[in-house]
């Protein structure tokens, strides 16, 4: 029976992706590098900014010592995109209300700082029905290590399959497999309803 349901946030719960692509390719650009849109969705996706940077540096001889003033920079410039277009969305306030009154326990598991996921729920009206959120600083190794899922399970004090996971990366998507919980798998935050929630919870109960 599932009694949790935790969703990743980025292209989840907030269409966040292209707001981070953007923000750090604003801070690389000042150094004369890039992500190319190809690169960001078929190998980037869903990792934490140091992660990226240090793919970079792999890759494209970003210099190492660059690190901490670009991710200081794109954190700066996510947050000014935030402010601007971070809004609720009554398709999630609706599904996190509904599910909250149902009993059901809510929390994020995002590869994002604990500023920026807290930043982002409170302008999306989401943290009052949240009962627990995990950042990329919550843990020693983020997705697709299992390790922030595996945290808000316990932390919950639940077993994994008491839990349905909400993941849209493909990174995200192996953290949550590994995890053992059950997943919802969505393309985009639309997908992200009441409706298909249910839906999935009730194709796993009748299984089980």
């Amino acid at each position: 029976m599932i009694k949790a349901i935790i969703f990743d946030m980025d292209g989840v719960l907030i269409e966040a992706k292209d707001w981070h692509y953007e923000a750090l390719n604003r801070a690389l650009s000042l150094f004369g590098f890039e992500i190319s849109r190809y690169d960001h969705l078929t190998s980037y996706d869903g990792l934490p900014t140091r992660k990226k940077l240090e793919m970079l540096s792999l890759e494209a001889d970003l210099p190492r010592e660059l690190h901490d003033f670009i991710n200081e920079m794109k954190q700066i410039y996510t947050m000014e995109i935030v402010h601007v277009q971070c809004k609720p969305r009554f398709v999630h306030e609706y599904a996190l209300s509904r599910l909250k009154s149902k009993g059901y326990k809510l929390g994020i598991a995002s590869n994002s700082i604990r500023n920026t996921i807290e930043v982002m729920m409170e302008k999306a009206s989401l943290n009052r029905y949240l009962d627990l959120m995990l950042s990329n600083e919550d843990v020693s190794s983020p997705k697709p290590n299992p390790e922030i899922y595996q945290k808000a399970i316990s932390q919950f004090g639940l077993h994994p399959k008491e839990c349905l996971i909400v993941e849209d990366n493909e990174n995200g998507v192996r953290a949550a497999i590994a995890s053992g919980a059950h997943v919802l798998v969505v393309r985009d935050t639309d997908e992200v309803n009441f409706s298909n929630i249910m839906d999935r919870i009730s194709q796993i109960e009748q299984v089980e």
